[in-house]
């Protein structure tokens, strides 16, 4: 295997499962704060805007290198 594969694959899947961590972490925090349905739906939102950065900039950057 490359290094440059390898790598690749390290990142995806490494920010990958920081990104699952991170929505156990909210998922975690609303149900110890009996936040309701409309809380929730409130914390994933405003915390997920950085994980819906990343996606939107990874996919800009593919579409630019086409």
């Amino acid at each position: 295997m490359d290094i440059e594969v390898f790598e690749t694959w390290s990142l995806y899947l490494g920010v990958g499962g920081l990104i699952a961590f991170m929505a156990f972490i909210v998922w975690d925090l609303a149900k110890q704060s009996n936040a309701g349905r409309f809380g929730t739906m409130i914390l994933f939102a405003a915390l997920g805007l950085g994980v819906l950065g990343f996606v939107i900039k990874t996919v800009i950057v593919q579409m630019m290198e086409q």
